[in-house]
């Protein structure tokens, strides 16, 4: 996996749809290729779901993982880690996109 770049701003695919369900999160893909085959749903955990909350296209990786350190008291090596996991999954689907890259982030 390439290296992800914590000064990077991502926002969501515009081909995903994310919907809160009961308390959870819920990305389903719009478009085929999106995802996984056997997951076409993508299921959010608690830690994920405040993540994704902060992909707003102006905040960058390292302000979110300082944000969310603050926020729970835990480590920012820590909360790096979940971080850097979460995003790059999230990439690797395809779900999010870099904000520098979408013409509709100025």
């Amino acid at each position: 996996m390439q290296e992800l770049d914590m000064d990077a701003r991502y926002i969501p695919s515009g081909n995903i749809v994310a919907r809160e369900i009961e308390g959870e999160l819920i990305i389903v893909p719009l478009v085929s290729g999106i995802g996984d085959i056997d997951d076409e749903l993508f299921s959010v955990n608690e830690t994920g779901k405040v993540i994704w909350d902060r992909l707003d296209g102006k905040t960058s990786l390292t302000q979110v993982v300082q944000l969310l350190a603050d926020q729970y008291s835990v480590s920012r090596q820590e909360m790096e880690q979940d971080v850097r996991g979460f995003v790059g999954e999230l990439l690797k689907r395809k779900m999010i996109t870099d904000a520098r890259a979408s013409p509709a982030s100025s």
